[in-house]
């Protein structure tokens, strides 16, 4: 079963149509890469999959639940979805280890000491354990993605949901955030990931999703799309971005 299937989605700020009858789906343990130009409609795509941004037509359904049914408790299944952003949204006046108890305790009602030892669990699996008494202003921004992935793991996520992960970190930060995800992609979990970073797509991606002004062009395998892409307007993206 699709765990998170998207059909006819369109939307509207005002009179601008940031996205255009968008439909794929997303299989269980799939990872998807979603890439295109800046404006494309990617980022406000994958927000709508968690009802962060709502849509005007089209229906989303996650794990068999559709967002647009009156009946389904959005915030529960926002609970259940993973989202990591650009700039990290950590609590600054919180350590680190109070950052992943909060939400383990508050929505999903676990005891305080249940909290604290899953949070060390996942913080030694990106490997922070030893920062966990830091605020985040004394991490480095690549620690505090890590830290904020680490924090959407703790929710026990059914899917992850990354928008630009990287873009906001220095170059060499870039890396130990993407080896997260690597073996994050590894281990089964449903990833939808909207990206530049190309070399992560090549080595664990199962599809690309190129969109372009609101649509989505390219809908293919990761063969596919690096090796002949259909469209005009994806070839054009993939020379500038794979040549520089």
């Amino acid at each position: 079963m699709a765990m998170i299937e998207i059909r006819n989605v369109s939307k509207w700020y005002g009179e601008f149509n940031v996205l255009k009858d968008c439909s794929t789906t997303v299989d269980k343990g799939q990872v998807v890469v979603v890439c295109g130009p800046s404006g494309s409609g990617k980022s406000t795509l994958i927000k709508c999959v968690n009802a962060l941004e709502p849509f005007q037509q089209g229906d989303i359904t996650v794990n068999g639940q559709s967002l647009c049914d009156p009946a389904t408790n959005l915030p529960k299944l926002r609970a259940h979805i993973g989202m990591v952003f650009q700039n990290f949204e950590l609590f600054p006046h919180m350590r680190v280890l109070d950052n992943l108890n909060l939400g383990q305790t508050k929505v999903l009602k676990r005891d305080r000491a249940t909290a604290r030892d899953r949070s060390l669990e996942l913080l030694k699996r990106v490997g922070l354990e030893a920062h966990a008494q830091k605020y985040p202003g004394e991490l480095s921004g690549g620690q505090q993605q890590r830290v904020a992935i680490a924090r959407a793991l703790a929710m026990d996520p059914i899917a992850m949901l990354f928008d630009e992960p990287t873009s906001a970190l220095d170059p060499e930060m870039i890396n130990e955030v993407l080896d997260v995800m690597v073996a994050l992609a590894k281990e089964g979990m449903t990833m939808m990931v909207v990206t530049h970073e190309m070399g992560f797509a090549r080595q664990v991606a199962h599809r690309v999703i190129f969109m372009d002004e609101g649509s989505i062009v390219e809908d293919t395998s990761k063969e596919e799309f690096f090796g002949s892409p259909r469209s005009e307007r994806a070839q054009q993206f993939l020379s500038k971005i794979l040549h520089h």
